[in-house]
């Protein structure tokens, strides 16, 4: 998203929108996010301008929010989307007073929490994921033995 022009003559102001204490500039779509996303939210044919055009319109409307009150890696869209982003600080734009503008990275699309019951409760889930591939190791060591 380009800048905006201000009441001043030639004078222009990076357009950002706010999330949590970040001002985000700019949306970079992984090839895993992207993958995700046709795999598990949209088709096969979507486009990667597609994607960051509902992301840059949720943002605007205040409608992504994030899951965990201290951890900034999971955000939820809709109160049913789940993605994980990382925020990098932009280095060639800042605001006027010259405060950091960033950059915010999805890494991937979890899935919709009203699809897939495990992803409302994320900790739970990953340490179950984790306990469940740790047995099935022991157990294939055991084999082998």
């Amino acid at each position: 998203m380009k800048d905006k022009t201000l009441s001043r003559w030639s004078t222009y102001d990076p357009f950002y929108i706010e999330l949590a204490d970040k001002k985000i500039v700019d949306i970079v779509i992984t090839h895993h996010a992207h993958s995700r996303w046709c795999s598990r939210i949209g088709n096969e044919n979507t486009k990667l301008e597609e994607i960051c055009s509902f992301l840059w319109d949720k943002l605007k409307n205040g409608n992504i929010a994030s899951y965990y009150r201290n951890e900034e890696e999971v955000y939820v869209i809709d109160d049913d989307l789940l993605m994980v982003v990382q925020f990098t600080v932009d280095e060639t734009e800042s605001d006027l007073i010259g405060n950091p503008l960033h950059k915010m990275i999805v890494i991937t699309f979890l899935g919709r929490m009203s699809e897939t019951m495990e992803l409302r409760d994320l900790k739970t889930y990953y340490s179950w994921l984790r306990h469940s591939r740790r047995m099935t190791l022991l157990k294939n060591s055991r084999k082998r033995k």
